[in-house]
């Protein structure tokens, strides 16, 4: 046998990457940007996931939050919820882990060129809905309307907060947000995310609302969208929060027989409706 039939493949292979930059985002939330030590690039398309590997720890699927856009390096928002995570919390920049992937197929760009996009993100699904929103900032003419509405439990659990000041200002972009519960400082809206949807007005031949929050969250979103009178085909969903191998082997993902580190994480909701456990 040769060496190349010996050869791991590379998606079962970590690649040795450096923490270059951590960010406290919130009390429960880190951004980690992350660089391979051979200076490659991570290649990814916004929706896709990537495996961290803490050695002697173990492994957790991490949606990734930059834009390709952004070259050198990635961004990972992690939020400490297991073994693995809460390790990560404890490393500082220098830190040394692996990385494999990207996995999983993201946001169909192609499909979006020419749309207006209204981008709906509930908590942490702000995570890989970043990466789509900066990318579509950065190749701002190919799209039409950008609107985002986002929505957080509270005012302290808000992400990106210096982002979310830019995205307020901005003219490229309709930017919308509110909290479940004010901290009494708080002077914008206050309720659930579906409390923004009457704020806007669309026309639903031309855009596509791309989806991202708790599960709680997707059946009346998605409700909201419809009664908007966008097609199903034009709703766009993320079911990453099922991740756990990323390769199709251990069946953590599977819903009926679809495999979603596989065949997703991104779906149209066309495809899922039908499915009980996906939503």
């Amino acid at each position: 046998m040769t060496a190349a039939q010996v050869q791991p493949t590379s998606i079962y292979l970590p690649s040795l990457a450096e923490i270059v930059r951590v960010e406290q985002l919130t009390k429960m939330e880190k951004l980690f940007e992350i660089k391979f030590k051979d200076g490659q690039e991570l290649g990814h398309q916004p929706g896709q996931f990537v495996e961290v590997s803490l050695f002697g720890i173990g492994e957790a699927p991490i949606s990734v939050s930059s834009s390709p856009t952004r070259k050198g390096s990635f961004e990972l928002a992690v939020r400490a919820v297991g073994n693995v995570t809460k390790a990560m919390h404890a490393l500082d920049r220098g830190a040394t882990l692996g990385i494999r992937g990207p996995f999983g197929k993201g946001f169909p760009i192609e499909e979006l060129k020419g749309k207006d996009i209204l981008f709906v993100a509930g908590g942490i699904g702000l995570v890989p809905l970043r990466s789509l929103i900066n990318y579509v900032l950065d190749k701002r003419q190919d799209f039409g309307r950008v609107l985002v509405l986002f929505g957080a439990k509270t005012p302290a659990e808000q992400l990106f907060l210096d982002e979310l000041s830019r995205w307020r200002q901005s003219k490229n972009m309709e930017y919308l947000e509110t909290v479940d519960r004010s901290d009494g400082q708080w002077k914008g809206n206050v309720g659930v995310i579906t409390t923004l949807f009457p704020k806007i007005t669309i026309d639903p031949k031309k855009t596509v609302a791309v989806i991202v929050g708790p599960p709680v969250m997707y059946r009346f979103a998605i409700l909201e969208a419809q009664v908007k009178g966008i097609p199903d085909d034009q709703i766009i969903v993320s079911l990453e929060r099922r991740m756990k191998c990323g390769v199709g082997k251990c069946g953590h993902c599977q819903i009926n027989h679809l495999y979603v580190c596989q065949e997703g994480p991104v779906f149209s909701y066309a495809k899922i409706k039908d499915l009980k456990e996906a939503i």
